[in-house]
C-alpha cells in the first residue's frame, strides 16, 4: 500500500509528498517553505536517516516506522503557533484510535495512566500507550517574508521497532499486538489533523483544543517531576494553562508554571531524575 491523503484531507487542499527514505521530514519541509512552498504540505516516509527529537536529541526512524511532517503556514503569533504541538498530539491519538481495534491495545498499566485512554498524551510532545513512548512530535520554525511562520510539525511513531537504549520505557504499536502499517496509520492521520486543526482555527479555538488534550492527558493529578535546565522540580501535575503551559503544585503548596522542561511521572518521579 502507499502512502496516501484522506478524502477529506485532500479535498481541503493538502498535498502529499512521499519518499522511501529521507535524511529528515522537518528539513526538508523547511526547505520547502523557503522555497516558496505554500504549505498543507505532508511529507512523508517510512526511513528517516537523521531524525531530530527535542533539544537536538536524536529520533530514529527504521524501515517501517513512521516519519510525517506537515507545512503549515500561519500569520498566528508564534506563541500560539507552538500550541500546534498539540493539535498534532490529539490528531495522532484520534488517527491510532481509529486503526488499532478496540481491545487490541490495554488501557496504561501504570499508575500514572489507568482509568484513561489507551492512547494518552505527555506534554508536551508524546504519545504514549500503555505508559509507554509510542510517538513524538516536534515542531520547527522559521520566518518568512511578510510576517509569516512557516512551521514544521513532525511526527515519528514506533509503528514496528522502538529503541531500548533509553532511559524511560518506549514501546511500537507491533510490540503491542497491532498490526496497522505506516500508510494505514498516516491516512487516518492526515483525516484526523483535518478534524482537529479545523477546531484549532487559527489558535482562536485554542480553548478547546485544551480541554480535549486534557481529556486524554497522561499523569493529570499524580506525582510529577520536571527537569529544567539540570534542575529538578517535584509536585503534582495540575493542569495546562490557558498557553497550554505545564502547571504543578510544589511539595511546599506552591502553583509552578512551566514553558519548557522534560516530565516524569510516578516511581520515575520520586526517584533521583
Amino acid at each position: 500500500m502507499a502512502f496516501r491523503l484522506a478524502p477529506t484531507s485532500a479535498s481541503e487542499g493538502f498535498r502529499l509528498e512521499a519518499h522511501d527514505s529521507v535524511g529528515s521530514t522537518n528539513a526538508l519541509a523547511l526547505d520547502h517553505a523557503r522555497a516558496g512552498d505554500p504549505g498543507r504540505l505532508w511529507v512523508v516516509s517510512k526511513k528517516q536517516e537523521s531524525g531530530r527529537g527535542r533539544r537536538g536529541r536524536v529520533w530514529a526512524t527504521p524501515e517501517g516506522n513512521l516519519a510525517a511532517t506537515l507545512l503549515v503556514m500561519t500569520t498566528a503569533e508564534l506563541r500560539l503557533a507552538a500550541t500546534l504541538g498539540f493539535v498534532a498530539g490529539l490528531a495522532l491519538a484520534d488517527a491510532l484510535d481509529a486503526v488499532v481495534p478496540k481491545g487490541r491495545i490495554a488501557i496504561g498499566l501504570d499508575g500514572a495512566s489507568a482509568g484513561k485512554s489507551r492512547f494518552e498524551l505527555k506534554w508536551p510532545n508524546d504519545v504514549l500507550a500503555s505508559g509507554a513512548k509510542l510517538a513524538g512530535i516536534l515542531l520547527e520554525s522559521a520566518i518568512l517574508d511578510g510576517g509569516r511562520f512557516a512551521v514544521a510539525v513532525g511526527i515519528g511513531v514506533n509503528v514496528v521497532a522502538y529503541p531500548e537504549d533509553l532511559p524511560y520505557p518506549a514501546t511500537s504499536l507491533r510490540a503491542l499486538g497491532a498490526t496497522c502499517d505506516a500508510e494505514t496509520l498516516f491516512l487516518a492521520l492526515s483525516d484526523a489533523w483535518s478534524e482537529n486543526a479545523r477546531l484549532w482555527d487559527e489558535g482562536r479555538g485554542l480553548a478547546a483544543v485544551r480541554q480535549r488534550w486534557l481529556a486524554r492527558a497522561a499523569g493529570l493529578g499524580g506525582e510529577v517531576a520536571v527537569r529544567i535546565d539540570g534542575n529538578v522540580v517535584r509536585g503534582v501535575f495540575e493542569t495546562i494553562d490557558e498557553d497550554c503551559r505545564f502547571v504543578i503544585r510544589d511539595d511546599e503548596g506552591s502553583v509552578l508554571t512551566i514553558a519548557a522542561g522534560d516530565v516524569h511521572f510516578g516511581a520515575v518521579a520520586s526517584a533521583r531524575v
